[in-house]
């Protein structure tokens, strides 16, 4: 190995080591586990390219490269939906990360989901305007300083301050904070498991909140499951519909959290998290779209 090799794997192995952060910066910004991956390797691109040698702060240097490849990312898929009136965000959900309850946890995997990102917040962050959204996950997840921050969004360092303080009043007020007691959210969802598979419509009200919203991501799927709904005695109305689904459920963790995936005849139909705060049910959200379901390498969970 010449010398200009040596330096090459000498930096790949430097960049490695930061990979983890990374991807969980990405995902947190683009709620896309693929779009996340590929915003990662530019960076590595862009490293590979630069005097990386001049770099003194290589994961803060980095980070910002993720940032800014997340907030290009972002800005360009808000003008396709400017540009497009039959993509709805109230009812997309964002790539969820499911593993097994069983399973040993991946570390990396860890990282990508620590610090309670479920679903209810990945879904509000998608609310955020891009600015705000890179403002808010570098700082108050990631704990980047807002002068480091502020040349990526071509703000002030107070001016960046505000964009942040926006987004953490709307995670704030609409992002609930789930039960940390992962024991009891379990004992909620088996129960609600079961509720669905008797068709116990007075037992699934029992879970709801009053006020619990369930949002449902089909993509072009018609599957008679309606993409928005809110309140207990709807949402288990829609639950009781699709009890036949439940046999072929089993538990998961998604994002860390209990969920579940529904896989009948052994083909993934859907995988759904639940947020439970002081007992019961706040939120649910499904991604029932076939296409996404394909890309996330669910058959190892089929009942």
């Amino acid at each position: 190995m010449n010398e200009n090799e040596a330096a090459a794997a000498a930096l790949a192995a430097r960049f490695e080591e930061h990979r983890p952060r990374l991807n969980a910066v990405a995902y947190r910004m683009l709620g896309s586990l693929g779009e996340s991956e590929d915003a990662v390797q530019e960076a590595w691109l862009r490293l590979s390219r630069s005097e990386a040698g001049a770099v003194e702060n290589l994961g803060g240097w980095l980070t910002t490269v993720v940032g800014r490849i997340c907030l290009d990312l972002l800005r360009s898929r808000q003008s396709r939906r400017e540009d497009s009136l039959d993509i709805s965000m109230e009812t997309h959900v964002p790539d969820p990360v499911v593993s097994r309850v069983d399973a040993v946890v991946d570390p990396e995997q860890e990282v990508l989901i620590a610090d309670s990102v479920g679903l209810a917040l990945l879904v509000v962050l998608e609310t955020l305007a891009p600015a705000e959204r890179l403002a808010f996950v570098l700082h108050d997840m990631f704990a980047v300083p807002f002068d480091e921050i502020a040349p990526v969004v071509e703000r002030s360092a107070a001016a960046t301050r505000q964009l942040a303080s926006r987004a953490r009043r709307r995670v704030r007020d609409s992002a609930p904070a789930p039960d940390a007691d992962l024991g009891r959210q379990r004992e909620v969802v088996e129960a609600w498991m079961a509720a669905t598979k008797a068709g116990d419509f007075d037992a699934l009200l029992e879970l709801l909140d009053p006020d619990v919203v369930l949002r449902a991501d089909t993509g072009e799927l018609s599957s008679g499951l309606s993409k928005l709904v809110r309140g207990a005695a709807t949402v288990a109305g829609q639950a009781a519909m699709f009890g036949r689904m439940a046999p072929s459920s089993r538990l998961v963790l998604v994002n860390g959290a209990p969920g579940l995936v529904a896989a009948p005849g052994g083909e993934p139909f859907s995988v759904a998290s639940f947020t439970v705060v002081d007992g019961r049910i706040v939120e649910i959200n499904i991604i029932a779209d076939p296409e996404r379901l394909r890309g996330l390498g669910l058959a190892s969970f089929e009942a």
